[in-house]
């Protein structure tokens, strides 16, 4: 059940990234997917500087950054 739940907030954080970054992202399934993979690195990049969100929005907090930065990252490299 929390891979699940993982998975949905993962993919809520990737909804808001693409619309908060504004046509920088690559499409709203490919959004969704480095989302899933920025919840990760969200959760990642909190807990190095010692910032634990806990709850539903804390979760959906720390996730949204890290799609935003995934994106972010991921554009750096791509072409366009």
């Amino acid at each position: 059940m929390n891979y699940i739940i993982f998975l949905l907030i993962g993919l809520v954080a990737g909804w808001i990234a693409s619309i908060l970054l504004k046509g920088r992202g690559y499409g709203m399934i490919i959004n969704l997917i480095l989302g899933v993979i920025g919840s990760f690195i969200g959760g990642t990049i909190f807990g190095i500087f010692g910032i634990h969100l806990n709850g539903f929005f804390g979760l959906l907090i720390s996730a949204t950054v890290g799609a935003i930065v995934l994106i972010w990252v991921v554009g750096l490299f791509s072409k366009k």
